[in-house]
This record gives C-alpha cells, sequence and structure tokens, in this order.
C-alpha cells in the first residue's frame, strides 16, 4: 500500500531534477500525478518513466509564471484524474550569478516570475479548489539561499526567501481549511541548474571536495529532496504547517568554516 493512494498530484518543474524525481516517487506511492513544465520534449521523457513503471500520469505543457497557464493546469488535472490533494510548486530558474551591481532589471523580474509569482499562482489555485473540497497539502521548494547568503545569487535568493515567508502566511491565511502549505529547503542537488558547477569539478579533478561544507559530507541528488516531499504529500505531516525544512546535509546548521580549521 503506497503512502499516496488515492491521491491526485501536480507537480511543476517535472521534466528534470527534484521535479522529474518527485513526480516518480509519487507516482510510485499510489498517486495519480500531473506534471507540468514549460519545456516539452522533456516533460515527455518524466511521463513516458511514470507509464513505464505502470503509473498514471497527465502531461501539461505550462508556464507557472502565467496564471492563465496555472489556473488551465489545476483545471485539467481536475477534469482528468478527478480531484487534486497535493500540489508540489516546484518550478524555478536560476537567474545566474552576475555581481548584484551589474544585474539587471529585467534579471529580477524573470526570476521573481517564475520562483515567487509563479508559486503564489500555485498556492493560490490550488487553494481555491482544496478549500471547497476537504483540504489538502501545497508544497513549496524554497531553498538554503532563502535562509542566509552565498548560496546563489541574489536574485534567486531573494526570491526563495519570499518562497518561505509565502509558505508561512499562506499557511495562516489558510487556517482552518485542511490545507497546509510547508516550504522545503534544499541545499547543493545536483540537477540541470546546478549541473556546470558539478561538470567544472570534475573536469578540474575536485569533485570530491562538492559538498565538504555540510556535516554530511556529500551534494544531494534529487531523491534526497524527493523523499521529504513526499512525506509533506502524505498524510504523515498531518501536524506540520508553515514550516521552511532544510533538506541540506546540515549545511545551513552552522555559519561559514573552513575544514579541519576549527577554533
Amino acid at each position: 500500500m503506497g503512502r499516496l493512494d488515492g491521491k491526485r498530484a501536480i507537480v511543476t518543474g517535472a521534466a528534470s531534477g527534484i521535479g522529474r524525481a518527485s513526480a516518480r516517487l509519487f507516482s510510485a506511492e499510489g498517486a495519480a500525478v500531473a506534471i507540468v513544465d514549460r519545456e516539452a520534449n522533456a516533460l515527455a521523457e518524466t511521463a513516458d518513466a511514470i507509464a513505464k513503471d505502470g503509473g498514471k500520469v497527465l502531461t501539461l505543457a505550462a508556464d507557472v509564471g502565467s496564471e492563465a497557464d496555472v489556473k488551465a493546469a489545476v483545471a485539467s488535472c481536475v477534469r482528468e484524474l478527478g480531484g487534486l490533494e497535493v500540489f508540489y510548486a516546484n518550478a524555478g530558474v536560476g537567474g545566474g550569478m552576475l555581481p548584484l551591481l551589474e544585474q539587471t532589471e529585467e534579471i529580477w523580474r524573470d526570476t521573481l516570475q517564475v520562483n515567487l509569482i509563479g508559486v503564489f499562482l500555485c498556492i493560490k489555485h490550488a487553494a481555491l479548489h482544496m478549500t471547497a473540497h476537504g483540504g489538502g497539502s501545497i508544497i513549496c521548494t524554497a531553498s538554503v539561499a532563502g535562509l542566509r547568503a552565498h548560496a546563489g545569487g541574489s536574485a534567486y535568493s531573494a526570491s526563495k526567501a519570499g518562497v518561505i515567508s509565502l509558505a508561512q502566511t499562506a499557511a495562516n491565511q489558510l487556517a482552518g481549511t485542511g490545507v497546509r502549505v510547508n516550504a522545503i529547503c534544499p541545499g547543493l542537488i545536483e540537477t540541470g541548474m546546478t549541473q556546470p558547477m558539478f561538470d567544472a569539478a570534475r573536469e578540474r579533478g575536485t569533485d570530491h571536495k562538492i559538498g565538504q561544507l555540510n556535516p554530511s559530507r556529500r551534494p544531494g541528488e534529487p531523491l534526497d529532496i524527493a523523499r521529504a516531499a513526499l512525506f509533506l504529500a502524505s498524510d504523515d505531516s498531518d501536524y506540520v504547517n508553515g514550516q521552511a525544512i532544510a533538506v541540506d546535509g546540515g549545511l545551513s546548521s552552522t555559519h561559514p568554516f573552513v575544514p579541519g580549521r576549527l577554533a
């Protein structure tokens, strides 16, 4: 018996990385899954993988930064899968790593549109359905970059700090409705967004140093985050609400330090 048997879930950013791993895990645990991304070809690969494993999947090419697209995705899920109990608002963009004084207004607008406004739109339209149908779980991908500096660029970090605040405020705005809202704060995870960093380290022969600043002494994998999302999607987390849960190998538990040189 799966932990999500009988549930219907939407996962955004499901074309790769954390979204793909989460969609596959949700399906393996019994959920019917609607997968959303603006990268249609890669999204089809996720759908094929779920279907080959015997899961029920609905593919929806959409941009979470568009309210019309998000509204349509929720409506399609409800119509085709019969309802919606779980919404994982995972889609995001990196925003680049230019120094603050070299960044443009366009970079900030594009980053916030997907990473923060997109999450707001997902919460809004998921909750409109869930509050009328007995509740549900909304999960948002934030980041350790939203907790402290030096884990991402300025626009990205600000957007993820906004996601953490949004999860907290939304949970309270939806008090008494049966809808829970939580955020996951991944640390350094090997995904398409971070792949250049991993590739460069391997090319230099320094990949053994990746993740050295966290107590677990390793980088994360998409499945590490998917497992946390599964917990929040399931009834096991029924009393978890308005939280920002770091899944980062312990990185955010300390201040920056040089390994082997602790005072």
